[in-house]
Parts: structure tokens; C-alpha cells; sequence
């Protein structure tokens, strides 16, 4: 907060600086605002002015087989990618924070290698190694590689909320004859909890925005609304692809909001740990 007793160029800098990251906000944003509006055009072109209001592209995906289809087929891949990426990523998460051992960064490394190499490296590994044993065109093969994509954020988020996490709480439950795995239901993932689910979010908005290694891994029968998305820009531009985007834009705005709830929650945890 700016000072009463700020000088002049200080008080520049301070306004300053919130104008332009304003703008910059907005110039980020604005492409998606510009869509939302179209997706409700009564036209069957994407053009302003619009020419009308009209729910008839929602209507047209809701009830199109296509759609639903590949609809179908993210909410399939999805959620079983990202219960894998977080069964996954959280004990390796546990275990790099607790234990230190020789070649632990490397180890940290090829985790979260996922999140920095391109995805169409990725794309082209991963159809190379599973076409020869029949993974490729198979909804097992898709769920595994979305969920390579997602351990790295249940790793990266899990180890963030471990940083304050009291070990002593583990120990006292096994001196009170806790096995392991009881401790670690019990003591240790309600106090991770949040952690693992921001994870799992980010997971699961990266299963279900990816496209690239789709495109490589699914045959027909597992085409994913991305994919959906990107074939019909390149065959047929429809108002209905911007009613997807726009479906999109409201899952992805919610699961904002949910990880800040779980931030503010995860706060709130810590504080009444420490007292």
C-alpha cells in the first residue's frame, strides 16, 4: 500500500506500474472476451456486428453426436488421468521431501520433466514406444500419457504444501501403534489435502486442454474435445466451437476460484498447526 508521505516519482511508479499491468491483463484477456459474445450470435459467422441472440450452437453441441462424443471421451480420459497423476505424484512428492539420498534433484528433474519439454517431443516419444505393444489408438494409452503430463503439478504442489508440514505428527501416531499406511491416511493426506487437489486441478486442466499428444496416441473412437476443436478450425469454422470455448472458459474460471479457495484453506491450516 502506498505510504501517505510518498513523493511524487513514487506515486507515479505505484500508479504507474498497476495501469500497466492492467493493461497488460486485459491485452491477455481480451481474446477470450471477444469469443464469450460470439459463442451467443444468432449468424452462423464469426463476425461483429452481431446480428442476433440465440442459444442454437450450444443447443448444436449439447446435441450434436460428434460433440458429445468427444465430450464423452474427455470426461473419460480426464478424471482417470488425474486420479493416476495424483496417485502418483503424491508419494513421490512425500518421499523427495522427507528423505535426502544422492541424485535427489536429478530425481526431481525427470518428475517434472513433463512440465518443460515440448509436448510434441512428447507426442512423438510416446506413440514410438507404445504403438509397437498396441497402447496407441486405446484409451489406456491416453490416460497414461495425460497422466505423465499431470504428476509434475501434483509433485511441484504437493512439495509446496510439505514445506511446513511437521513430521512429529507422523511419529506420534506411530508411537501410538499406527502402522504406516494409517499414519499416512490418517495424519498425513488431511494435511496435504489441499495440496493433492490443487495438483489434481491443475492435472486435470491439462488432460483436458491437451491436443498435441491426442492428436499422435487417439484413434477415432477417442477423439477428446480439443481435438474435436482443432479439427473442425482447420475443416469448418462454426459459432459452435466458440460455445465450447466457451463452456471451457467457465470450467476453467471455477477451478481458479477453487484453488483459492484451497490456498486460502491451506492458509488458514497452517496458522492453526502453528498454534
Amino acid at each position: 500500500m502506498l505510504p501517505p508521505y510518498a513523493s511524487l516519482p513514487e506515486k507515479l511508479w505505484y500508479y504507474g506500474f498497476r495501469v500497466f499491468c492492467g493493461l497488460v491483463l486485459l491485452f491477455l484477456v481480451l481474446p477470450v472476451l471477444v469469443i464469450i459474445p460470439l459463442s451467443f450470435n444468432s449468424d452462423s459467422i464469426l463476425m461483429y456486428p452481431m446480428s442476433g441472440f440465440s442459444l442454437r450452437w450450444y443447443e448444436e453441441f449439447f446435441y450434436s453426436e460428434v460433440w458429445t462424443h468427444a465430450l464423452k471421451n474427455s470426461l473419460i480420459v480426464s478424471p482417470f488421468a488425474t486420479l493416476l497423476a495424483m496417485a502418483l505424484g503424491t508419494p513421490a512428492a512425500i518421499g523427495l521431501t522427507r528423505i535426502d539420498f544422492p541424485g535427489k534433484a536429478l530425481l526431481m528433474a525427470v518428475l517434472i520433466s513433463p512440465m518443460v519439454v515440448p509436448v510434441v517431443i512428447v507426442g512423438v516419444a510416446t506413440y514410438l514406444v507404445f504403438a509397437p505393444i498396441g497402447l496407441s489408438g486405446s484409451y489406456l494409452g491416453l490416460i497414461m500419457v495425460h497422466a505423465a503430463l499431470g504428476v509434475p503439478f501434483v509433485v511441484t504442489t504437493v512439495c509446496a504444501t510439505l514445506q511446513g508440514f511437521d513430521y512429529n505428527l507422523v511419529r506420534a501416531a506411530t508411537s501410538l501403534g499406527a502402522s504406516p499406511l494409517t499414519a499416512f491416511f490418517r495424519v498425513t493426506l488431511p494435511l496435504v489435502a489441499p495440496g493433492v487437489i490443487s495438483g489434481g486441478l491443475f492435472a486435470f486442466g491439462t488432460s483436458f486442454d491437451e491436443v498435441v499428444v491426442t492428436l499422435f496416441l487417439a484413434g477415432p473412437q477417442q477423439t477428446t474435445l480439443p481435438r474435436q476443436m482443432f479439427a473442425g478450425i482447420r475443416e469448418n469454422i462454426s459459432p459452435t466451437i466458440a460455445a465450447v470455448a466457451t463452456i471451457l472458459t467457465v470450467i476453467s474460471v471455477l477451478m481458479l476460484l477453487t484453488l483459492e479457495w484451497l490456498r486460502g484453506r491451506n492458509e488458514r491450516l497452517r496458522t492453526a498447526v502453528a498454534e
